[in-house]
């Protein structure tokens, strides 16, 4: 998605060969990848000569909202305080805390 989004939009070639930059990744893989995420509504296809070419049907921050929720149903049962405990052991440095602690003053 987010090779989707900073391109506008890409083809599987496109993604793949982006992809392949940073690991090893079959071309058939991204190609399963693209069309669940078009499955699940977040990209649009259409038909480019022999190819298909994707585009976000919405907006990042809305996408990654759909999927965190859906994350956290299936994983932690709808309770996102496991996953935040988590982030907050193990992921987020000093300096996220303190940006994250604001947040959540400026929220109550």
């Amino acid at each position: 998605m987010k090779l989707v989004w900073a391109r506008g939009q890409a083809s599987v070639r496109d993604v793949y060969e982006a992809l392949l930059e940073e690991r090893r990744i079959a071309y058939t893989t991204v190609m399963t990848m693209l069309n669940v995420l078009e499955k699940k509504g977040h990209l649009k296809k259409k038909a480019a000569g022999r190819s298909f070419v994707y585009r976000p049907t919405r907006p990042q921050r809305q996408v990654i909202g759909a999927m965190v929720r859906e994350f956290v149903e299936r994983v932690f049962g709808g309770s996102a305080e496991p996953l935040l405990v988590h982030l907050v052991e193990e992921r987020l440095s000093p300096q996220e805390l303190d940006a994250l602690a604001k947040r959540i003053r400026g929220k109550k």
